[in-house]
């Protein structure tokens, strides 16, 4: 077992709709921490991230909730995330879910939702946006303004600042973030960490623990434990969705299409985070968190060139001598980190070729990948959030050949 071998295990028969299965639950007596407070002031969470970085989920989510007790809590959205309460569920120990209601998800997510309380006995804590605040919106712009402005602000009304009530009221919470969900944006994501952008129950920066459980595996994992385990699952599932949010800003993915493809697909990939994982989430007063980096990007004998203000308003304005591919970024913008490598690979590959590989630091948030040919003024974005080498390859010869 993954669990201390100092606990007494027991069968425990689950009944599920049109099946059962026995589970070994570990019997947990386990005694308050006394002093938590001071407790979780000194731990080294980063350092703790590292230790349980080879732990399997089990672990991590035992440790989690030995840790909180009832002052943690899973965020389920409906989704394959279910496996973090499967995971819950088979430590044995006591756990709480909440979950977002935005008034906006598909009837197969609120029949999951059911699903998941019967099949577990558990009861969900929902929690709502503002009634006020959403009339007002809608009011003011319409039902689906999403589509024109953006979906920061919608998500904004209906699910950070929801989310910030309900951790408000914690000292901690589980997420089913992994890291291949988005190559931009969740790269990086540790087992465990101090929230960066919300607060628990003691108020201030540092008061909310976040932990990731699944952020090793893959989705094909994540779904081989959900088949053996046979919890529930959104049966949208089925019909070629992978990432599940509101109904109006989610929709199926085609076969070798990421995941985060079926999110948003109106925006650029930098853009597709709802707020709920942002590092950057503007705050209630519409300012935002300072944005740094410690170094630049492409620097020290990388093949990408760096194209001044000047070389790249030529470019815009059609003098060109070659194709030129070029990536619009910043240096703390964790999609151009992330990105950095496979960049730097395609450019190492086309050199010599006549289409020439470049960068320039942008001022504002967009952040692109365009080809600007040397046969026609304007330039072409790139469409997909697949930033492999051979993708944008492929992308490139597809606009300027292979000569």
């Amino acid at each position: 077992m993954q669990l201390q071998a100092s606990r007494s295990l027991r069968a425990t028969r689950v009944q599920a709709p049109h099946a059962s299965r026995i589970h070994l639950r570990p019997v947990v007596r386990a005694a308050p921490v006394a002093n938590a407070a001071a407790v979780e002031a000194k731990m080294d969470w980063p350092a703790l991230a590292k230790e349980l970085d080879s732990k399997s989920p089990l672990e991590i989510m035992d440790k989690a909730l030995e840790h909180f007790g009832q002052d943690i809590a899973i965020a389920f959205s409906g989704a394959e995330d279910v496996a973090i309460i499967e995971y819950a569920h088979l430590t044995g120990r006591p756990y709480r879910v909440f979950s977002l209601d935005t008034g906006r998800l598909n009837p197969e997510t609120y029949q999951l939702f059911d699903a998941v309380e019967k099949h577990y006995g558990i009861h969900i804590e929902y929690t709502f946006p503002d009634a006020q605040e959403c009339m007002e919106l809608v009011r003011a712009k319409g039902m689906f303004s999403f589509y024109e402005d953006g979906h920061q602000e919608c998500c904004r009304v209906r699910k950070v600042r929801p989310l910030r009530r309900q951790l408000g009221t914690l000292k901690a919470w589980i997420t089913g973030q992994r890291k291949d969900q988005s190559p931009g944006t969740r790269m990086a994501v540790p087992v465990v960490e101090v929230d960066p952008v919300f607060e628990g129950v003691a108020g201030g920066p540092g008061s909310l623990i976040k932990y990731n459980p699944l952020s090793n595996m893959s989705s094909a994992e994540v779904w081989n434990f959900l088949r053996v385990m046979g919890v529930p699952t959104n049966k949208l599932h089925e019909c070629g969705y992978i990432s599940i949010g509101c109904e109006p800003c989610t929709r199926p993915v085609l076969p070798n299409q990421h995941e985060r493809e079926g999110r948003w697909w109106w925006e650029d990939a930098t853009a597709k985070e709802c707020g709920l994982h942002s590092g950057n989430v503007k705050k209630e007063d519409g300012s935002t968190e300072q944005r740094k980096a410690d170094r630049d990007l492409w620097i020290d004998g990388s093949a990408v060139q760096a194209l001044d203000k000047g070389a790249a308003e030529k470019l815009a304005g059609g003098a060109r001598d070659k194709d030129t591919l070029l990536v619009l970024y910043a240096p703390w913008c964790p999609f151009c980190q992330a990105l950095e490598p496979n960049f730097e690979a395609l450019a190492k590959d086309l050199a010599g070729s006549h289409v020439t590989v470049a960068k320039f630091q942008a001022d504002g948030d967009d952040k692109d990948i365009v080809m600007l040919p040397k046969a026609k003024s304007g330039f072409v974005k790139y469409p997909s959030e697949r930033r492999d080498p051979e993708s944008l390859g492929m992308w490139v010869k597809t606009l300027a050949g292979t000569a």
